[in-house]
């Protein structure tokens, strides 16, 4: 109890500005809103041992301290699943809001009375578990707090103060946490310098319209999840479902929660393992969407492109520079009088935009607009006057809420209401019969609002007030009044952080309703769920070489959150751009998941064809991300079907390594793929961390690194290219560069095998149409190869493939015509290598660029080889010494 006064009285004085100073008014508030403490009046666990609810009730009510406290509140757990732990608290008097069952679907709480047979007073303490979970959950009576722990190890996961404090708007709980142990890493939407969460920092999560150039303040999304990795290598997530505005503030030693009204809804995922985590978080907030494979080519866009003209002009840029380019993107300049579903009749006339459209996807190529949600309220706007009469706008003070953005006067569309998502769905439907875009671009979507809305009602101006921006700022600047109302009667002031996620949902299902292919959707503003329907970019950066930096970090977070398909603005939206800068760009963003080159207007242009040496890391970066594409996409199936982030921090893959941990200047593409870039200006070398195992590098296939217990190398930098090396005992399926996706699927397979220091390999191989609504469900067609790598102990290596399933008839034509094997081990360098493709053997001069090197190592290539993919085969490699 002493520990817990110390660190209560510590973390009332915290002032929530990213600065370490006070606030003495703050303070004071905070101080007020304090309160008394509860304790269990009852308690009570089903026979399954699997729920838990208990009556909990103010312990000093109708003193000072606990003025306005919530006087009984209802607590439920249940272990939902053996690796789920749901613990939620609200008030047992009122019903308060919560983020609606249809926003994001899950188990709802199951009755379970309290009644006569409950012991008075209560036990002290009140354990629920499951023989088979790994996660305990005990409530203790007096004072109430509750632990979380982990049965295997008696490991403590969230372990809460007895000051909970719940009032109207105001909710505060402090967990203590390990904190020579326990490593953060989540609580977004923040640009910070650091993947892992440092200590005494807070985050703001409240959507705002604050660019991404700004470190550590509250951006475009709210994710309220956080995974905790600890030695030696156990992972859990921790997920408080709730939409209000909060500060999270993490000591290091504590987290606290301050949240702005809604209940206290918390889920526990146990692991063990950083995937594991993913995979449960996902089960419940919903799998990531498949994204279409066109979608994983390079993309060109530019807010200031001029006409048809100059969008003509990039297309051929790009061509004559022979730099892949697969989709070109239109911001809202593209607009009549920034009018959503219009043209501008001078510059972008259906005369000539249609036309050139139509000649991009004769090429294979794509075209991308951006929609704001904002619909201007001009009378002879045909948008506007269907939503008039439809009445789906957001209100407030009876009458439709008037905002102001690119348009000026503007109608927000309320996505809670049923009839927005069918008005949205028509107006797309009907653009769409003009200019046929392959996806949209939902932008300012926080809401974004040009005004500052003046206070109506106390909603407007809550007790406390979250850091927003950085400066406590109010939390209507720059956006929709909390006092603003939905369908329903929800306030704004509840829902606010939902809607991104709302217009997402509803911008995916007009796209799959119009074109009944896969729908392919990039939202600046997210929540808790959004991977399910949307993909993210990092919203307006620099050009500087620290927001280059810290695009990985941002990347790997939305990794955490379920979102997987994210990239930062290459080269930099804001600012002008450098040679240097912009080719070192190239080289990090040819990997993100989404790869898209944009910037702002009045800004220096910065399509890669512009400067010699960009054109060239262009070609040799986009030239291998278009030769893993079929790599990449696999990623995007096991996304989809187990959560799995694309990029990766090398401690998904390596948890048991610590100094992994804070690696945050190079990333993982799935399991067997690590990326090195270069993130200083003027470096002339790379500091890289290699995890234990063997390291070959991509470009020439030789090993580069291998170590047993992990080892820092500092390696020269690569003048138009990052490093990529492949892990040993990864099997990566290739295929050839293009200068389109479409081109790029039906050249044949390559397999790429980097054998482990035992001498096997594993891989996968996902192939379907790249369009289809579903990926890999019952209704869809698809391949799915899975290919392992063993030695014998005479030295023979076998390759086999098994066909797990195959209902995608091109698997049945595409062929395998080479292998590249590296890591082969051999005293000394065989005379004959003999190779057998199912039991013929391969003629000698396909056997072709074996070498070996220090340590026995070898790389050989087998060309010549016709495998289908679609059929089982077993390929031996024999060596005569």
């Amino acid at each position: 109890m002493a520990t817990w006064s110390l660190l209560l009285c510590f973390c009332l004085c915290l002032c929530s500005f990213a600065s370490t100073s006070c606030s003495q008014s703050q303070h004071e508030e905070e101080q007020r809103l304090a309160g008394g403490g509860y304790h269990v009046a009852a308690v009570k666990v089903d026979r399954r041992g699997r729920l838990l609810r208990a009556d909990v009730a103010a312990a000093a009510a109708g003193s000072s301290l606990s003025a306005g406290d919530v006087q009984r509140l209802d607590v439920y757990a249940s272990l939902e699943t053996d690796t789920r732990l749901r613990v939620r608290i609200t008030d047992d008097d009122h019903q308060r809001w919560e983020v609606p069952q249809d926003i994001i679907p899950r188990p709802a709480p199951e009755d379970i009375y309290l009644d006569d047979g409950v012991s008075s007073p209560p036990p002290r303490t009140r354990v629920l578990s499951s023989a088979g979970s790994d996660l305990v959950f005990t409530i203790h009576a007096s004072p109430f707090r509750f632990t979380v722990s982990r049965r295997s190890t008696g490991d403590v996961l969230f372990d809460t103060s007895p000051n909970l404090v719940f009032k109207d708007r105001y909710l505060e709980v402090t967990s203590l946490l390990p904190a020579g142990r326990a490593s953060l890493y989540g609580l977004g939407e923040q640009t910070k310098r650091t993947f892992r969460l440092r200590h005494n920092d807070t985050f703001t999560l409240w959507n705002a319209d604050i660019a991404a150039a700004n470190f550590d303040l509250n951006l475009y999304g709210s994710h309220p999840f956080y995974m905790d990795v600890r030695p030696p290598g156990t992972a859990h997530g921790v997920l408080l479902l709730s939409s209000n505005g909060m500060d999270v503030l993490y000591g290091g030693s504590y987290v606290t929660y301050k949240v702005i009204g809604g209940v206290l809804d918390f889920y526990f995922f146990a692991g063990p393992s950083p995937l594991a985590v993913v995979d449960q978080y996902t089960q419940l907030v919903g799998r990531p969407a498949p994204m279409p494979y066109w979608s994983f080519g390079f993309h060109q866009c530019r807010y200031g492109y001029v006409n048809v003209s100059d969008l003509k002009g990039v297309v051929a840029g790009y061509a004559m520079a022979k730099i892949p380019l697969e989709v070109m993107w239109t911001d809202i300049d593209y607009m009549d009088k920034f009018q959503d579903f219009t043209l501008n009749p001078v510059n972008f006339s259906f005369a000539e935009l249609r036309p050139f459209v139509d000649r991009l996807h004769h090429n294979g190529q794509k075209y991308v607009v951006i929609i704001d949600p904002g619909i201007s309220t001009d009378p002879t706007y045909g948008t506007f006057i269907r939503g008039m009469q439809q009445d789906i706008f957001l209100k407030r003070n009876g009458t439709n809420f008037l905002a102001s953005v690119w348009p000026g006067d503007v109608y927000f569309p309320d996505f809670l209401n049923p009839r927005a998502a069918e008005f949205w769905a028509h107006e797309i439907s009907r653009f769409r019969r003009a200019i046929p875009v392959d996806g949209l671009w939902i932008d300012m979507n926080e809401l974004s609002n040009f005004l500052n809305p003046e206070p109506l009602n106390s909603l407007d101006d809550p007790p406390y007030r979250i850091n927003n921006s950085g400066v406590h700022r109010p939390i209507n600047n720059k956006t929709t009044p909390a006092s603003a109302l939905h369908y329903g009667g929800v306030t704004e002031y509840d829902a606010h952080n939902l809607f991104g996620l709302l217009e997402s949902r509803a911008t995916n299902r007009a796209l799959l309703r119009d074109t009944g292919r896969r729908p392919f959707v990039l939202s600046r503003s997210t929540f808790v769920g959004s991977g399910r329907y949307t993909a993210h970019w990092t919203g307006d950066n620099d050009a500087t070489w620290d927001d280059l930096r810290a695009s990985i970090n941002t990347m790997l977070s939305f990794g955490l959150f379920g979102v997987p398909m994210v990239g930062a603005d290459i080269c930099g939206f804001g600012k002008n751009t450098t040679e240097e800068l912009c080719g070192r760009w190239i080289q990090l963003g040819a990997f993100y998941p989404f790869a898209r080159d944009h910037s702002a207007i009045g800004t220096v242009r910065r399509e890669l064809f512009l400067w010699p040496s960009v054109a060239a890391s262009a070609r040799k970066s986009l030239g291998l991300r278009y030769r893993l594409l079929p790599y990449i996409y696999t990623l995007m199936y096991e996304a989809h079907t187990t959560g799995a982030p694309i990029a990766r921090p090398l401690f998904f893959s390596y948890p048991e390594d610590v100094t992994a941990y804070g690696v945050d200047t190079q990333f993982l593409l799935g399991h067997g793929v690590l990326v090195s870039p270069v993130l200083e200006q003027g470096a002339t070398t790379v500091d890289a961390y290699f995890p234990s195992g063997r390291w070959f590098s991509i470009y020439d296939h030789s090993l580069a690194v291998d170590t047993r217990s992990g080892k820092r190398v500092t390696l020269p930098a690569l003048a138009d290219a990052p490093y990529v090396h492949v892990a040993g005992g990864s099997i990566l399926p290739l295929q050839q560069s293009a200068m389109t996706t479409s081109k790029a699927r039906r050249t044949p397979f390559h397999l790429l095998v980097a054998l482990s220091e035992d001498g096997t390999a594993a891989g996968d191989l996902f192939l379907d149409d790249g369009e289809s609504p579903e990926m890999g469900g019952r209704r869809s067609e698809f391949s799915l190869v899975k290919f392992s790598c063993v030695t014998w102990s005479d030295g023979m290596i076998r390759l086999r493939s098994q066909v797990v399933h195959n209902s995608y008839a091109p698997s049945r034509k595409l062929v395998i015509s080479k292998v590249v094997l590296m890591g082969l081990r051999s005293p000394e360098p065989p005379k004959k290598l003999t190779v057998y493709a199912n039991g013929a053997e391969v003629e000698e001069n396909s056997v072709a660029g074996s070498r070996y090197h220090r340590g026995g190592l070898g790389v050989t290539h087998v060309d010549g080889l016709s495998l289908v993919v679609g059929e089982e085969f077993e390929l031996k490699v024999v060596m005569s010494h």
